[in-house]
């Protein structure tokens, strides 16, 4: 895992404390590939920034959807804002998306180095799998970034 991954993945932790100046520079969800050298590396240019999803019609969850790549793996790191029945929380989720259509090695090597990227980010409360475009959400979530699922 490069030390930009673990870099990134402190700056979203702390971004809940940042002057709101700040806020615009930081980040609401973050893409991460595997090098040819088979490192953990940032997906440059596939990020989304907290104050450019304000300005768009979509919501977080749906910018960050169209972020994804249609035929190969990757590893995301999303700062989800969702509702329970009891109350509003907001917590960090890693993904794992892994779609049929990518070659299977490269689903088997995304796979097999998932764990080694999740020692590294300490403090993800949840933990996903998405092998196709789906909502993100369960039984307890009744809404994600302020719309209802």
């Amino acid at each position: 895992v490069s030390d930009g991954v673990i870099k990134m993945f402190n700056d979203v932790k702390v971004r809940k404390s940042s002057m709101s100046e700040e806020v615009r520079k930081l980040k609401e969800a973050v893409l991460f590939c595997l090098s040819e050298e088979k490192n953990i590396i940032l997906e440059e240019g596939k990020d989304i920034l907290v104050g450019d999803v304000g300005q768009t019609v979509d919501n977080p969850y749906t910018t960050f959807v169209k972020t994804l790549p249609d035929k190969d793996c990757c590893y995301v790191l999303y700062d989800a804002t969702y509702e329970t029945e009891e109350n509003k929380k907001e917590d960090l989720a890693f993904i794992f998306r892994a779609p049929e259509c990518a070659f299977l090695k490269s689903r088997m090597i995304y796979a097999s180095s998932k764990d080694a990227i999740k020692m590294k980010l300490t403090g993800i409360k949840h933990e996903l799998q998405a092998n196709h475009y789906q909502k993100l959400g369960g039984s307890a979530i009744i809404s994600l970034e302020g719309k209802p699922l």
